[in-house]
């Protein structure tokens, strides 16, 4: 596991990004209905719209818009991916 992680760029930090990414869509789907559940989710998604539509146009990490299809799996899924693609190196 370490040689991949040393290999790959992915550091401790990112890892943990990565799998708090997929808890988060596991609970999602075990949940139920996808999407927001409450407003105080539809509020953090919609802080989570902004901030990577901004970000993403100042960093030109494009891939970072990935983000924006996971909230129908909810912010517990949407931000640590966002996290993780937002913390690899950008050339």
């Amino acid at each position: 596991m370490s040689a991949f992680v040393a290999n790959s760029k992915l550091t401790p930090l990112r890892l943990f990004w990565l799998l708090a990414a997929l808890a988060g869509a596991a609970f999602a789907l075990l949940r139920g209905p996808l999407g927001p559940a409450s407003a105080g989710e539809w509020v953090a998604a919609a802080v989570l719209v902004v901030w990577c539509g901004l970000e993403t146009q100042v960093r030109r990490n494009w891939e970072a818009l990935l983000t924006l299809p996971a909230l129908i799996l909810g912010t517990g899924c949407a931000l640590p991916l966002y996290l993780f693609l937002r913390s690899r190196p950008v050339a």
